[in-house]
């Protein structure tokens, strides 16, 4: 399709596609939508191509034409781009960053972390690369080259593009899906590592040459006057001011074509008055004696400190992401593959398949997930499940990429590898979160925004002011220097991201994965838990505890019940079947198996109707229970589940008889529950199960009586969570796919890590072992993440809000006010950094 030009210089072209059309109608329907949007001078939609072409006069988002053709019916393709961001300095840089991304026609939203350098960018599919590129570079800042990149795993570095792609809604006759193509990673050698050895080397060397300018200083404490010559003093100075602080004036000239203001710009400005004001009374100022007045030793040694600073920030950022490049660090670079015919060979992970048969010897890292075929062994997996003990693996059990086998030789049938790999979907939760934004985040933004231009009119009020107050230039000069070089803009952009990424992190480490942001922020205001019981309490493997059979053929009874159990891979279904393997009872061949939601199931054996659910369902089909009454309160006052089977003879339901199955407590369930009460949390459970058998476990583990909610169907677990949040916020743990709905509807869900793959989407935040005290661990990290948050902003601001009065009142020298400002972000990373003094509870 050849686009329509845009009717005026001033009108933007925007295509993207469009999902869900399969017929002409569809495209009318679109087109329709998208020139209804205030500001669309012409709209055209491809079938063939499924693309659309929307001319507008430049005022229309990318956000309201999708939410234009998504209101018809049908969906935009989306693409999310990850870009690595060179130059960026201060939290003013990150607000353009994300400006400058807004402006390009199909972007959606850009989120921009300072502490990473990343870009996160959402753009309708189609949207020019280059595009954002140009933006970033017209702003002032440079995208990592993908002429760098080889492998991220190798140095765990920084992603230079990667691009995933999503349709942001599935419309009629689309199946949905989520792709990503990785085009460019940094490399060993990346443009972050190479300018961290820049920096170091510069930093010694400003060092050298500011301290025979800054020795003097110290002379004038016991009235000594140690001062060079001013032309050696001149000559010190020069090379710092425009050499080893050329980073300044280039970011700031960049800051300047852009028309906006950064952290360089503020430096440039005080350090060059500074140095300036000493020329000038170099060549000009005739002294009574001695020399003139020269201020050389300020502007060297705040660029100096300076560019320490922002070396120890640097390193200090590196350490809070510690914990994301460990778990890079885990990808094995080969595999140990054994051939049909026997032979092994070695060969890159890469070329591994799934069902390929993996040998990992002794004090290997396993390359793949997979499951054990021969051999025993135990396991490391502390740095992915955070399990201090190692675990046990011997024939059918489940191994995951990146944990270390030990004793033992295994023969692994690979179930996983590359992105699918369970290492690989941690890391991208955990990358995830750590770009995301926390909501406290807008303040900063909004803040920062102004931040630059208000000091820049401070400091020049102070010059201003100073020099028509006392007639004395050099001072004003001085203490509108101060201000400018007080400012501390770095120290609000690093407050909130760096506590993200240090409490994120240290939580991967413990197995607690947490989607994003909000999640991590709203965990600690959770004021009731609401637990499911089998596998999240309970461990989620009954066993077959008793069978009471009407006629007394208990064989028959375990039969028919296995028939309808075949296939089904609920914990009570398995229970059944390895009871019906260990006794030889034999199922027999069942057909049309229906499940009964929530409640059990039905089908036929042997031609005759048989079906095998709770006592909810059986009052439903109007049984009677008689004859088994007794026993099955017994059995339910024991805490066991009960299961009814009855048969239809001659059109009458008649019981067989009954199955009860016994599933203890976790040992780490009571613990789970103090925990959380001694947090003042409300503690509830929300079970499907009778109300005995939820009586019962909930009494052995500490959950009070009239917190029990027994006998909720799947789907009505969701209404019991948004009942419970008529008291404050809500989360819910599970682990099974009928837990989805009620993780999706609390404010914060726990998915256990044994559960399914639906549930842990739908949930905020992932447990990646089945301990139940990770709950009360992901709340605490919470709330010591959050607090580190606001006391890093109040300092950030205590910074600001002090100096930059004191300055402009001439209380504060302008070397002092150099050093704060390179102190800033120290301090606001370094007090993140006590983040990684943490350790959860549940390993103890």
């Amino acid at each position: 399709m050849t686009p329509s030009l845009p009717d005026s210089p001033r009108d933007t072209e925007i295509r993207f596609g469009v999902t869900g059309m399969t017929c002409a109608s569809c495209v009318g329907r679109v087109e329709k939508a998208l020139s209804q949007v205030p500001g669309v001078r012409s709209a055209s939609v491809n079938l063939a191509t499924e693309m659309a072409t929307v001319t507008t006069d430049g005022s229309t988002s990318a956000a309201t034409l999708a939410a234009a053709v998504e209101k018809a019916g049908y969906g935009v393709a989306v693409e999310e781009i990850s870009m690595a961001i060179l130059g960026m300095t201060c939290a003013s840089c990150v607000g353009r960053v994300e400006k400058a991304l807004a402006k390009v026609p199909g972007v959606q939203s850009a989120s921009v972390n300072l502490a990473t350098e990343t870009a996160r960018v959402q753009v309708l599919a189609g949207t020019p690369h280059e595009a954002l590129i140009a933006a970033i570079s017209s702003a002032g800042y440079e995208v990592a080259p993908p002429a760098d990149a080889t492998e991220a795993s190798h140095d765990g570095g920084t992603t230079a593009v990667d691009v995933t792609a999503a349709p942001s809604h599935a419309g009629p006759g689309h199946a949905g899906g989520r792709g990503s193509v990785r085009l460019a990673t940094a490399t060993t050698a990346s443009p972050q590592a190479l300018a961290a050895a820049r920096e170091r080397r510069h930093l010694l060397l400003a060092a050298l040459l500011s301290l025979p300018l800054a020795v003097p200083m110290l002379g004038m404490l016991f009235d000594e006057h140690w001062a060079l010559p001013g032309w050696w003093q001149f000559a010190l100075a020069t090379p710092v001011q425009f050499w080893l602080g050329a980073r300044f004036y280039k970011a700031a000239w960049k800051a300047v074509r852009a028309r906006t203001g950064n952290m360089d710009l503020l430096v440039a400005l005080g350090t060059t008055a500074g140095y300036g004001l000493s020329v000038y009374h170099l060549l000009f100022t005739q002294p009574h004696h001695g020399e003139p007045p020269l201020y050389f030793e300020a502007s060297a040694v705040i660029i100096t400190l300076i560019l320490m600073g922002k070396w120890l920030e640097a390193r200090a950022k590196r350490q809070t992401t510690e914990a994301i490049r460990a778990l890079q660090a885990l990808r094995p670079a080969t595999a140990r593959v054994r051939h049909a015919n026997g032979h092994e060979a070695e060969v890159p992970v890469a070329s591994v398949r799934v069902g390929d048969h993996v040998v990992v010897l002794p004090g290997e890292r396993f390359p793949v997930d997979g499951e054990v075929l021969e051999g025993r062994s135990h396991a490391d997996e502390s740095l992915i499940s955070g399990e201090s003990l190692p675990v046990a693996k011997e024939p059918g059990e489940r191994v995951t990429g990146g944990a270390v086998n030990g004793e033992g030789r295994l023969v692994v049938r690979t179930l996983a590898v590359g992105a699918e790999s369970a290492l690989a979907r941690i890391i991208r939760l955990v990358e995830d979160a750590q770009a995301k934004k926390a909501p406290i985040q807008r303040i900063v933004d909004r803040v920062s925004a102004v931040f630059v231009p208000v000091v820049i009119v401070i400091a020049l009020a102070t010059l201003l002011g100073w020099g028509f107050a006392t007639g004395d230039w050099t001072v004003a000069t001085l203490n509108a220097v101060a201000v400018l070089v007080i400012a501390c803009p770095c120290a609000l952009g690093l407050a909130t991201p760096t506590a993200i990424m240090a409490g994120t992190g240290v939580a991967a480490r413990a197995g607690i994965l947490i989607k994003d942001a909000e999640a991590l922020e709203t965990t600690r205001h959770l004021r009731t838990v609401a637990f499911d019981k089998t596998g999240t309490l309970t461990a989620g493997r009954p066993e077959l505890a008793t069978l009471r059979a009407v006629q007394g053929d208990q064989g028959e009874l375990l039969s028919l019940a296995a028939a309808l159990q075949q296939g089904s891979e609920h914990p009570l279904a398995r229970a059944v079947i390895a009871a019906a393997s260990a006794r030889g009872a034999l199922p027999a061949p069942a057909e049309g198996i229906t499940a009964l939601q929530g409640r059990g199931l039905e089908g036929r054996v042997q031609g005759r109707r048989v079906l095998l659910g709770s006592e909810r369902l059986m009052r439903e089909l109007a049984v009677d229970l008689a004859a088994l009454a007794a026993e099955g309160q017994a059995e339910a006052a024991n805490g066991r589940s009960v299961s009814w089977l009855v048969t239809e003879d001659d059109g009458h339901l008649v019981l067989r008889g009954l199955l009860s199955f016994g599933d203890p407590p976790r040992p780490e369930a009571t613990d789970a529950i103090r925990l959380l009460q001694a947090q003042g949390l409300r503690t509830v459970m929300v079970s499907g199960d009778n109300r005995g058998a939820a009586q019962a476990v909930a009494a052995a583990v500490g959950i009070p009586a009239q917190d029990v909610r027994a006998e909720v169907l799947p789907g009505d677990k969701a209404d019991v969570v948004r009942a419970l949040a008529v008291d404050g916020r809500v989360g819910m743990v599970g682990d099974g796919i009928n837990d989805a709905p009620a993780l999706a509807a609390a404010d914060v869900g726990f998915a256990m890590g044994g559960g399914t793959d639906v549930a842990m989407h739908a949930a905020g935040i992932t447990l990646m072992r089945s301990d139940p005290r990770l709950v009360a661990d992901a709340i605490d990290i919470s709330g010591r993440t959050t607090r580190k948050i606001h006391q890093n902003l109040f300092w950030a601001f205590v910074y600001n809000i002090v100096g930059i009065p004191l300055a402009a009142a001439g209380l504060l020298d302008p070397v002092v006010a150099g050093a704060a400002m390179a102190l800033s972000s120290v301090s606001v990373v370094s007090n993140t950094l006590l983040l990684r003094r943490w350790s959860p509870r549940a390993r103890h």
